[in-house]
């Protein structure tokens, strides 16, 4: 009897890019590569847009804060996963990242806000992060309207989640001086 299993065919991030370059991918399409695979991303809604501008907001008030901010752009893990979080927090480079994309080891914070994928960025995209050590994961759930935090990533999971509702405060517990309000987040 033949198996009815359907092959997949992963791509690496070189491949991933070849594809852009000969046209098969579009410059306005929105996807990632995750784990080999070209994923869609859902288009960017209203209050998904307008909470990435809070956020950015509030996180350009803070002086003191020394990171660059990645916003909408990829962060390559591996060879099969280039992800594009909302927004990344990164080690600051004199090149701004110029050079190459940025790698799980420049990363301090990773910011998904999830309106439509908030399935998908708990079950698949948390995971990956923690599997590359990203130290610090905030994964913003606008239905709910909570912010779940993760930190102390181990081979597995991370160790430490917590969750931030409307009129909470979040102190991060990887980068010193990172305060902001759930308020100041959620559209």
């Amino acid at each position: 009897m033949m198996s009815a299993e359907l092959q997949k065919w992963h791509f690496n991030v070189d491949q991933y890019y070849r594809l852009a370059e000969v046209g098969v991918l579009n410059p306005d399409d929105r996807v990632e590569l995750i784990e080999g695979e070209i994923i869609r991303m859902s288009p960017i809604g209203t209050r998904h847009a307008s909470s990435v501008a809070k956020l950015l907001h509030g996180l350009t008030k803070m002086e003191t804060l020394a990171a660059t901010f990645w916003v909408q752009n990829p962060v390559r893990l591996d060879t099969f996963s280039e992800p594009v979080p909302d927004v990344a927090l990164l080690k600051p480079r004199h090149d701004f990242y110029a050079e190459r994309h940025p790698t799980s080891e420049d990363v301090l914070l990773i910011i998904e806000i999830a309106d439509t994928t908030v399935l998908t960025d708990r079950n698949v995209k948390v995971p990956l992060y923690a599997r590359f050590r990203i130290p610090e994961v905030w994964r913003v759930n606008l239905p709910k309207k909570l912010v779940e935090v993760y930190s102390d990533p181990t081979d597995g999971p991370y160790r430490k989640q917590s969750n931030f509702q409307i009129g909470d405060t979040i102190t991060s517990p990887t980068i010193p001086g990172l305060t902001l309000k759930v308020d100041d987040i959620i559209a």
